[in-house]
């Protein structure tokens, strides 16, 4: 088994609906396909951009089929299995173990806030169920538990729990999880705006939606930080930074499926209770995607 199976531009695709609100899984294929040949390195179904915690049983599974089926193996597949109960997240553990997925992805779901204890446990009992690595998910935001780079370094001694993606926002605990797990430690970015702040830092990845809308830029500002080209990254990085802060203060689903019909590739509908943005909303990314389309050739 490796371990550490991804690196590099780890794509986030959204999960398009049909005006019946069911899962358009035909889109999704679509979707999944552009992510791959622009050059994504991995692609992550359900996670934060693929609302996945508004989706039921048979949709979770049906995505996570769909996705194994387009990619056939051509790149590896993170799949988020997160919920709140032990029992429901081992369950959709097994089951992307089983339709193929590398790894799976854990962010401890808190409707109560759980203790370290608590967290330790629900990840060993989902460890012990499956064999493929999982990739521990802090974020506090969505999932209202922040993780402690000491509570990380514990859930680290698990079996299988080999990676981890840090989505707090805060730079300073990128450079407390190199320090304090060292260097070979495997952590990944989740949080847009800090995109070359943590690869400065030693992230040895990027789970981003920003592929769907903007993937030569996002790939080459990965290739750059492999070529210690930090003067090049600097660039390619200004030139995305108004469309990554867009995407997170808007909401990722709903500014990345707008983005997606702009460009005329179909984000698909939404579930209830999500909406998507406002006229004014979609003026003003239509706006950013024309200033970085005009700048995209330059690097």
């Amino acid at each position: 088994m490796n371990k550490i199976p991804f690196k590099g531009v780890i794509a986030y695709p959204v999960t398009p609906f049909d005006d019946s609100e069911t899962a358009d899984i035909l889109l999704f294929k679509k979707q999944v396909e552009r992510l791959v040949t622009n050059g994504s390195h991995g692609i992550a179904p359900l996670g934060s951009t693929g609302v996945m915690p508004y989706l039921n049983d048979s949709e979770k599974e049906a995505i996570t089929e769909a996705t194994m089926q387009q990619l056939a193996g051509r790149v590896p597949t993170l799949v988020g299995v997160s919920n709140l109960t032990t029992d429901k997240t081992m369950y959709h553990a097994k089951f992307a173990e089983k339709a193929g997925a590398t790894a799976v992805m854990i962010i401890p779901m808190s409707y109560w806030k759980l203790t370290d204890e608590e967290i330790i446990k629900h990840y060993d009992a989902v460890t012990s169920k499956i064999s493929i690595p999982i990739m521990a998910y802090n974020n506090p935001i969505t999932g209202g538990v922040d993780m402690s780079p000491s509570l990380l370094k514990r859930l680290l001694e698990i079996p299988n729990v080999t990676m981890i993606k840090e989505s707090s926002g805060d730079i300073q605990r990128m450079h407390y999880l190199r320090k304090g797990l060292g260097e070979e430690v495997a952590f990944f970015n989740g949080s847009n705006p800090l995109a070359l702040a943590a690869f400065s830092a030693g992230a040895r990845g990027w789970c981003t939606a920003a592929p769907n809308l903007i993937p030569e830029l996002n790939l080459a500002l990965y290739n750059a930080i492999q070529e210690n080209n930090l003067g090049k990254a600097q660039s390619l990085f200004y030139k995305q930074f108004a469309l990554l802060k867009f995407i997170v203060a808007k909401g990722l689903a709903g500014s990345i499926k707008a983005g997606l019909d702009l460009l005329g590739v179909g984000g698909g509908g939404f579930k209830s209770p999500l909406k998507p943005l406002s006229e004014n909303e979609i003026v003003e990314l239509d706006s950013i995607l024309s200033s970085i389309e005009s700048e995209v050739y330059q690097y």
